[in-house]
This record gives structure tokens, sequence and C-alpha cells, in this order.
């Protein structure tokens, strides 16, 4: 057992010691959740939606708090904190309806019957970021309960305390102990054991795409099932007969919410040649304006970054290589605070075009035509999000069709629904998160042959 302090990114102060478990712990943990399993599995599916539908009600009285939580440890602004503490509600609220909803088939054969069960899988180890540790979390564990398993969810170090809160508010509730445990530590030590523990058989992570890799390296050595939410290099691609107003409006929004540090972030934007010009002139008072500050403040559009060692990886991208069109401002310290800033021009070999910066940087550069959109954008390793701007449908339909990408909104930048399925291409991931069938990514389905011959 080791401690680990909690650093607010806000202040830099200290806001509480978590106790970290030692390896013999977390296979207890695990054995536990074994345990329970057996148990969680035969409850019948409308009580485990009554309790998964209290779990949301009581979620629902304590999001103020939830999100104030978040607010100091996180850094995010108290309106996005909300939203996040009200997502876990939406959530838990909408996949309480699968346990009565998640049915096998009856197959035609001959000679019988033929049934199939979606049976659940067992202990799931839920991994989340510090970036969005409160929907991330739910995202994973809201279907793995719904569906009968039992769920460790490891939070990220940094960002450990509203998952804590979430075990309090599970067990408030009336889940059965040890239904959904939290396990706080790092990935490199708890993370890794939680991955590679026999007794777990489903891995559900979210993080960048070089620790996706070696976690399915450690999954395939058990053949063990996983679902990857990985990085993101998105594109925000601006059409000559957008409404140029709107877009440029938005843009900032798309890229630097959360301060940037999101996998769905609009971080590169083409713009059509003939309207390059206009678009930055409506760009730069958008960027300026964007407030970035206290994130207690309901005024605040953007809070610091988690860290000062994420924020020196930030700055880096910013030297003396970069073309800097224009910034916002942010705060001096004591914060981990970084400006919103525009880089223009960029090359398409610039690593500021094609790494994930995972903060308030944006890169913009012109296209010519519908053919070399495409072109630019699928031109990364990445394919999880983006942004279409246009008035034109058919264009709209042509493009989405051909973009590597798994989440596209078309005049819009909205990445996430709960009722719809949310996951990437490419090295952006594997599976899909959300929607109606994101419950059956957690059984595994049995077929039973019955004989009716005499």
């Amino acid at each position: 057992m080791s401690s680990y302090d909690v650093i607010s990114p806000v202040d830099e102060k200290v806001l509480t010691s978590v106790e970290f478990p030692g390896r013999e712990e977390v296979d207890e943990r695990v054995a536990r959740a074994q345990r329970a399993f057996r148990t969680w599995r035969e409850v019948a599916p409308s009580e485990r939606a009554r309790l998964l539908r209290r779990f949301a009600e009581v979620v629902d009285g304590d999001i103020e708090n939830l999100a104030q939580l978040e607010v100091r440890n996180s850094g995010h602004t108290i309106g996005n904190a909300r939203w996040e503490a009200g997502n876990v509600r939406d959530v838990l609220a909408y996949y309480s309806a699968a346990p009565e909803r998640l049915t096998g088939r009856q197959i035609p054969v001959a000679g019988g019957v033929d049934i199939t069960f979606q049976e659940p899988l067992g202990v799931v180890a839920v991994i989340v970021p510090w970036n969005f540790p409160m929907p991330v979390a739910a995202w994973g564990f809201a279907p793995a309960l719904a569906a009968g398993n039992t769920v460790v969810l490891k939070p990220a170090e940094h960002t450990p305390l509203t998952a804590l809160r979430l075990q309090e508010l599970a067990l408030q509730a009336g889940l059965p102990e040890d239904v959904l445990q939290v396990v706080p530590g790092t990935g490199s030590e708890a993370g890794e054991q939680l991955v590679t523990h026999p007794l777990v058989r489903k891995v559900v992570f979210t993080g960048s795409t070089a620790v996706g890799k070696r976690i399915m390296r450690h999954c395939a050595d058990q053949v063990k099932s996983l679902t990857l939410e990985l990085g993101g290099k998105n594109a925000n691609i601006v059409f000559a007969d957008a409404d140029l107003e709107r877009a440029a409006a938005t843009a900032p929004g798309a890229a630097f919410d959360n301060a940037g540090q999101d996998c769905c972030s609009r971080s590169r934007v083409l713009v059509q040649r003939s309207v390059l010009d206009r678009f930055m002139e409506l760009l730069e008072p958008a960027v300026r304006a964007f407030a970035v500050g206290d994130p207690a403040d309901d005024a605040t559009a953007m809070g610091p970054l988690i860290s000062a060692a994420h924020r020196d990886k930030v700055s880096s991208y910013v030297d003396d290589t970069a073309a800097v069109a224009f910034r916002g401002t942010a705060p001096d310290g004591p914060g981990f605070w970084f400006p919103p800033t525009v880089l223009a021009p960029v090359t398409q070999d610039a690593r500021q075009w094609r790494e994930e910066i995972f903060g308030p940087v944006i890169a913009v550069m012109p296209f010519d035509d519908e053919a070399d959109a495409v072109a630019l954008a699928n031109d990364t390793e990445y394919g999880l999000s983006g942004s279409l701007w246009t008035r034109d449908i058919g264009r709209a339909l042509r493009v989405s069709r051909a973009w590597e990408s798994g989440n596209l909104s078309v005049n819009s930048h909205s990445s996430v629904r709960y009722w719809t399925p949310f996951g990437g291409f490419k090295q952006s991931g594997l599976g899909r998160e959300l929607g109606p069938d994101a419950v059956s990514a957690f059984t595994e389905t049995k077929n039973v042959f019955i004989s009716t011959e005499e």
C-alpha cells in the first residue's frame, strides 16, 4: 500500500492523499469481484434494472457535489463538469433498460430447437483516463453491469476523486458490495495487473494509442476481450459554401474545450482556399475572446492543463519552428495554464499537424477541392472524429462516406451521444461504446441445440 498526493491543476495545491493498493490487495479486489459475479449474474433482470435506475437517481442527487469535485481535481469548467456528472446519470438510466431487453434468438433448425443466450463475461476491468474521468467510467461500467458482469474500475492517478465518490454512490443506491469496485493506482502497476489478471475477462481502456497497443498485446496472451478508445487528430473541414461566421465562431470550442485535452478535439482546421483569409479574420476574435481562467466561474470557457509535465509537452509544440498566427490569453501561475493558440501556415509533414498535441493548439491548412479535403483529412494514423461544414447535402454525404473516421458531424461539432455508438477507425481504437448495442460487447453468445427426435 502506498499513498499519492492529488494536486489541483488550478492552484497546484494538494487536495488529498489517496491510498494505492499493493499487488496483493489488487488481487483480492479481483477475487472479490469474481465472487460477486457469481451472484450478480443470477439477479433477476428486473432487479438489476431497478438497481441501475436507483444508481442513476442517487447520482442525480449528487451532481453538484460531483461537479465541484471534478473542477478541483481536473480543472474542468463548472459547466462541463455538471454536464459530465449528468452524463453519468443519463448513461446509467439508459442502460437500466438493458437487462430486461438483452435477449437471445430462436433459430430454425431440423430435428430440434436451437436457441441462443447472451451470457455475461465475468469480471471487467474499466481503465479510464484523466481527461474525462466521470463519463468515460460510466460508458464502461453501466453496460457491463447491465449485462450481469462485475467491474473493477481504475481511474487515472491524477484524477481518482470522482471515481471514488461514484463507488460510494453505488453502495448508497443498493448495489451489492464488490459489484463495482474502484482501484486507484498507476497504469504501469495497478492497470497492468488488471489487464494481465487471469480472472479479468474483458478490458475497456481509454487512453493513448501507445498504451492501447501494449494492452492489446497483453490481452492477446489470454485471448481476452478488449475495447479500445485511443487517440485522435481530428479535422474540421470548412467549405466555401459553409456558414463561415458560425463555423469560425464554433471552431475554438471544438478545439479548446477541456483545454484541448480531448481525443475528439478538432485540432486540424481545413479551410477551402478561396475563403481562408475571411475565415481567419473571423476566427481571430473568437480565439482572443475565449475566456481562460477560474474553472469554478460559470463564464469561463477553458481551465488549466492537467499537470506541469503535460504543460511542458504542449509547450514543446509551440516552439521556434511553429508559425503562431494569433493566441488568446491565460492567467499567470499558480496553475497549469496555457493560452489558446492558432498555428498557420503549417506544412503537411509538420509534427504540429500530424501528432496529437492534446492541448489548446489549432493548426490551419488550406485545401482546393472536395478530393483534396478528403485526402488531407485521411492523411493521419487516427480516425476518431471530425466536423464538416457545408450547405451542400450531397457533398456532406460524399465526404462523410469517404472520410475514414468513426464519428462525424455535419455543421456541428458534437461527437458523443449516449444513445449512439462511439469509437474510432485505424489507430483510434477497436470496438464501440455507447448506443443500443454496447451491452452486447459485454456478453458471449451461447448456442444451445435441443433435439426433439424420439
